[in-house]
């Protein structure tokens, strides 16, 4: 085994029989080396920039890498341990993967192609009916196309159900959206959603996309060069300041709210975790749903006396508990927490800063437009 060093991370001790990846593979220049412990809950984002190693991660975990060395154990179940010469190939791990394009069979229907990997999985090892993911996908109407009928949304969408249909122990997801425009990654982000909310089925997800890792992801794994730089809840990292640099613009806080109640004119009270209420324009989901808000850090701004008669709906008090150095000149960032201990993100110039005697320790209000959270 390679002499890189590697991280050690702590394991979440809510992360009952987690997944553990502990290998090294070098090839051309490139090395990946890991020491990880993952949930198998939820979804789990491979963040980072192309060429930072989250595919080859994702490969190996998939049995698509003999050349790595070390140990992957999912739960109770031994994947590979080089010491032990064990290597269970991929058509045993159960696993569905989902690629960046869809890989479906072109001679065939989309009925056949969601039928070719279902039928072959026994009805008492069967997670889920083809009929239920028709509906969660909404695919239903084109099960008697072929591939060259569908748009690239649909194809994808096929593509994830035929994962779904073989019944895995764990869905891998190597950027599935990264050869769709914004609008079809607009339309198909719902679905993925849904998946997360609907399914027990543990997701593994690689991307470099910032707005895909803070709708999707409830634990982030940070890779650079190969390397491992953070690995920890997504609520936590997309609010450290440590990665500001690298998020840029998009830098922001998320956390889940809930739907709690629906005014006439058309605006949507959510709350954080049962303490401040935000103001949102109206939303779909129904009274105690669950949903993933984000802030970006440009769209928060502060104040040191109460607001009055201001359009912007959302007014919280906070404590500045960090002001730390933006990527941009003449701009600094304020790392604020909520009476409720929520993290928010502010970007502010040096000037206002400096004018409003801001420190660490500070209390002032935030303002938050409602049409900025989405």
């Amino acid at each position: 085994m390679s002499n890189v060093t590697m991280q050690q991370f702590d394991i979440d001790p809510s992360y009952s029989q987690p997944i553990k990846l502990q290998i090294n593979l070098s090839y051309d220049g490139f090395t990946l080396a890991t020491n990880l412990a993952l949930p198998r809950r939820g979804v789990t984002v491979l963040f980072g920039h192309s060429g930072s190693g989250k595919t080859t991660c994702l490969r190996v975990l998939a049995g698509l890498e003999r050349s790595a060395t070390g140990r992957v154990v999912v739960g109770d179940s031994v994947w590979q341990d080089s010491e032990r010469n064990i290597f269970m190939p991929t058509y045993t791990r159960e696993i569905g993967y989902v690629f960046q394009e869809s890989s479906l069979f072109p001679h065939l229907s989309v009925f056949d192609n969601l039928n070719y990997g279902y039928k072959r999985i026994g009805k008492h090892k069967r997670q889920i009916e083809l009929e239920d993911v028709c509906e969660l996908l909404n695919i239903t109407r084109l099960l008697e196309r072929r591939p060259n009928q569908l748009s690239g949304g649909e194809k994808q969408r096929v593509s994830i159900a035929r994962a779904l249909l073989t019944s895995p122990k764990l869905l891998l997801m190597d950027e599935p959206l990264s050869a769709l425009d914004n609008l079809i990654k607009a339309e198909i982000l719902p679905y993925l959603e849904k998946l997360h909310q609907r399914l027990s089925i543990p997701v593994i997800y690689v991307t470099h996309s910032i707005d895909e890792l803070a709708r999707l992801a409830d634990h982030v794994v940070m890779f650079s060069n190969g390397q491992i730089t953070r690995s920890g809840k997504a609520v936590d990292i997309l609010c450290d300041p440590t990665f500001s640099a690298q998020f840029g613009e998009r830098s922001g806080a998320i956390f889940d709210t809930k739907v709690v109640k629906k005014e006439i004119d058309d605006i949507t009270l959510l709350s954080i975790e049962d303490g401040p209420i935000l103001y949102v324009p109206k939303r779909h989901e129904k009274i105690g749903d669950k949903v993933r808000c984000r802030i970006l850090a440009t769209d928060v701004s502060v104040c040191i006396d109460y607001p009055k008669h201001s359009s912007i709906l959302n007014i919280l008090e906070a404590t500045v508990e960090q002001i730390v150095e933006s990527h941009r000149i003449g701009e600094l960032l304020l790392i604020l927490e909520l009476a409720s201990g929520i993290k928010l993100q502010s970007f502010v110039t040096a000037r206002s800063i400096r004018l409003l005697a801001i420190k660490p320790g500070t209390s002032l209000w935030v303002q938050i437009k409602a049409v900025s959270i989405c």
